[in-house]
């Protein structure tokens, strides 16, 4: 069992650290770091939690981290938490923690975004890709379609996209004429498969074998 990354990342456990097991919160100012370990203890164990305060006077921004041990416990805890908290993963350290704050606290008040609280959404990254999207105006779903040039095995597959919250199936068929790989994924929500392509489209998995995630059609309303 083996958790594969991008070559873009540092080491194993950096990602670990950064992408996986911290997650990014909007909490009422009056709260303290006990009470976000209070109201985020039942996902799982918390490393620890902090609360974002004004440099200059010392108040909390409403904004706050919760850190857990296992990235499982990250998926949980931005899956069942009350909505508004909006959580999401948190940019890695080694990023812009102010500009990543501006960014998700600006995204979260635009009126259009209020009730819709989809989780990975507000990422920064995630909406400069939302917006190249509607540009080429690509069709979008909850479904996905897989292709390797060598055959998938189910079980690491499903481990793979399972990394994004909300993996309802993964479907892998194999082609015995070609012994290429092809596979069906669905998620729970569109915004959930727009990030697994985002972040898995040209993915090396295994090492040297670069995936092609494209958009399937669901019978859904695209615009939705």
């Amino acid at each position: 069992v083996f958790i594969a990354q991008s070559r873009a990342s540092g080491s194993h456990r950096d990602v670990e650290d950064e992408e996986l097991t911290r997650i990014f919160v909007m909490i009422p100012k009056t709260y303290t770091e006990e009470d976000l370990r209070e109201k985020f203890k039942m996902y799982g164990d918390i490393e620890y939690c902090s609360i974002i305060k004004n440099k200059t006077t010392g108040e909390s921004k409403g904004l706050g981290y919760v850190r857990y041990l296992k990235p499982s416990q990250a998926a949980r805890a931005i899956e069942e938490c009350d909505r508004s908290y909006r959580a999401i993963l948190a940019e890695p350290k080694n990023k812009s923690s102010e500009s990543f704050e501006h960014d998700y606290y600006s995204n979260n008040m635009r009126p259009e975004l209020r009730g819709n609280t989809l989780p990975f959404c507000m990422q920064p990254e995630f909406c400069s890709f939302e917006k190249a999207e509607a540009r080429i105006q690509e069709p979008v779903s909850k479904r996905l379609s897989v292709v390797s040039r060598l055959p998938f095995i189910q079980e690491q597959l499903f481990a793979l996209f399972d990394l994004v919250p909300g993996l309802e199936y993964c479907d892998v068929q194999r082609d015995p004429h070609t012994n290429s790989g092809y596979a069906v994924i669905q998620y729970s929500t569109a915004a959930s498969a727009i990030y697994a392509k985002y972040k898995l489209h040209g993915f090396e998995y295994p090492p040297g074998n670069r995936l092609t995630v494209i958009f399937l059609e669901d019978g859904n309303d695209s615009s939705e």
